[in-house]
Parts: structure tokens; sequence; C-alpha cells
């Protein structure tokens, strides 16, 4: 805690206690933050706090103009769900967070970890939030694999020497912090360790490994696109791509090519990445004023509508027709 006094970053969630807008900031940095790194989330946190000034306001919100605004984030899901958790919090607690564990995960998108979190950032409970980095905290003082921890028993049997303090937010987020800033993944900061006397990994010569590969799988995928004469594309909400549902689409196929259908013509190969999948795109187009029912048509360039980065990327690929 003396550390965190110290050397804890001045991130615009971090509000006094006190402040009205406890709750609001909380929220939203912890669905941002979630498989998001700090440095990321920050702008957004900026935009959306200033085009939505409180709880309540963005429960007014529509779908439409949150996911505009997340564009570019990523994991657009937490959008979806951070909207309706704001409604239910608004409409149901009186903009106000359920005082139990239980009542926090009825919440959309908001499992043990962001409960955790919440019920000690919002209500100053004796609860830690055990995401990544504090995980790797306590392996490294235990030199202990993260698979071999129980958590939930080390932060049980430890908790008169965790929460002795009475100080459970700056708690968790002193804890995060450390292991963000210097109990690293890699090259930890031993020297600088206020940590090192109790632990086990500085003084073991058989030190854990954090180092493990992203599995990378591989995917092969056509995409047709429907062109007209005015320089616009047909998407729908129908298609999908691995777990992008719901966003404007044109047609895709899964498949290894696609050479035998004379309607359509070839226009490029290129790579392209969702999360921890590499895509192989082979891509096609043809020219015609007749769409299927489901789709509509979208401007090329000048486009107002929310579209996931993905898709912009196959826009500017086939405005290189024009």
């Amino acid at each position: 805690m003396s550390w965190y006094d110290n050397n804890k970053r001045n991130l615009p969630w971090r509000v006094s206690k006190n402040s009205p807008k406890k709750l609001y900031y909380r929220l939203l940095s912890e669905f941002m933050l979630q498989q998001t790194q700090v440095k990321t989330v920050l702008p957004f946190f900026k935009k959306f706090t200033e085009k939505y000034k409180s709880l309540k306001s963005l429960s007014t919100s529509n779908e439409k103009d949150v996911l505009k605004l997340w564009e570019g984030l990523g994991y657009y899901r937490r959008a979806r769900n951070l909207l309706t958790t704001s409604k239910i919090l608004v409409n149901k607690f009186n903009s106000r967070l359920p005082e139990s564990r239980d009542e926090i995960k009825k919440l959309p998108g908001i499992g043990d970890y962001t409960a955790s979190a919440l019920l000690a950032l919002v209500h100053d409970r004796p609860a830690i939030a055990v995401d990544g980095n504090v995980k790797r905290v306590f392996s490294r003082i235990l030199n202990k694999e993260i698979d071999r921890i129980n958590f939930e028993k080390v932060i049980k049997d430890n908790s008169k020497k965790l929460f002795y303090l009475k100080r459970n937010s700056d708690l968790v987020e002193a804890l995060m912090e450390f292991g963000a800033l210097i109990c690293k993944p890699k090259d930890p900061n031993c020297n600088d360790c206020c940590l090192k006397r109790n632990c086990k990994y500085l003084k073991s010569n058989s030190k854990i490994n954090f180092s493990r590969k992203k599995i990378i799988k591989n995917k092969n995928y056509d995409i047709f696109c429907y062109i007209n004469k005015d320089r616009k594309i047909a998407l729908t909400q129908k298609n999908q791509i691995s777990f992008l549902k719901n966003f404007n689409l044109p047609k895709v196929k899964e498949s290894r090519s696609f050479k035998n259908n004379k309607d359509w013509k070839f226009l490029k190969n290129y790579k392209n990445s969702i999360s921890n999948l590499k895509l192989n795109i082979n891509l096609y187009y043809k020219f015609s004023d007749k769409i299927p029912p489901s789709y509509n048509w979208y401007s090329l360039k000048k486009n107002k509508e929310f579209i996931p980065s993905f898709t912009k990327n196959i826009l500017r690929q086939v405005s290189t027709l024009f």
C-alpha cells in the first residue's frame, strides 16, 4: 500500500470515494479494461465520459450510438452488456450498485472478477479482483505455477494480513498496479520490488516461467461483395465471421478456395486477424443492383453507421476498384 501511495498512475476513473461519479466511472472502466490494456482504454474512456456525463445519461442512449462510440475498442459484446447493465442499475436499483456479489453477478457481462472488483472499488468491501496481474504477483511470491494455486483459499487464509488497513478499494488497485508496473510478465523489476524479502521467485534457483505462447488458429474465408454503380456495398447482419455476430458484413463462406463461379470476379487475397485468429481472405465482387432481402446498401467511404474494423478493412480493399 505504501508503494501504491507513492507510485500509482493518475488514471481518470480513480475518483475520490465520495465522488458521485464513482459508480459510473468504475463500471465503465471495468467493462473497457476487460481483455484490453490501460493505454488503449484511456482515449475511449475520455470520449465516453464527454458524451455521457453520468450513468443515467448512458442508460438513456441507444445501442447504435454506444457501438459507434465503442468502435475500435473491439469485443463489442462488452458495449452491449454495459448499456444493458446501466439501464438495470438506473431503473431497478435507483442508480446504485447491489450490495451482494451474487446480485452484482446477475448483471450482464459481469463475472467473478468484475463483481469482486466492483464490490471493493464501489462499496470498499474486503474483496480482491484476481486478474492476470494479481495472479502473477501471488504466483511469484509463492514461486508456484498459477494453475496450482487456489487463489480463493490463499486470500481467505491471509485475509487478516490483506484487509487489516480497511483500505479495500485501494488494495485492489494496488495489487493490479503492482503487477502492471513492477511484477511484469517479462523482465520484472525485482530491484525496486518492495516485496522482494518475501518473494520465493527471486530467491529460487528454479524460477517458474510465465512465457506462454499464444495459440494461433488459421482460417480461410471467401468474401463476396455486391457493389452497385453508386459506389455502395451491400451488407447484412445475418452473416458472421468467428465471434463477429450481428454486425454489418458482406456475404461470407468458409472454404479453402473459390474458383468455379463465373458470376463473381476475384479482387485480391489479403490477411487479417481477429483476436487469436489469423485469417486468409479471398475477396470477390460483382456489380449488381439486386441484392438479397436481408442486405442493405452502404457507402464505401462516407458511412455514419457503426461498422466493425474488420468490415472497414474490406471496404478499403473494395474501394480500390474505383
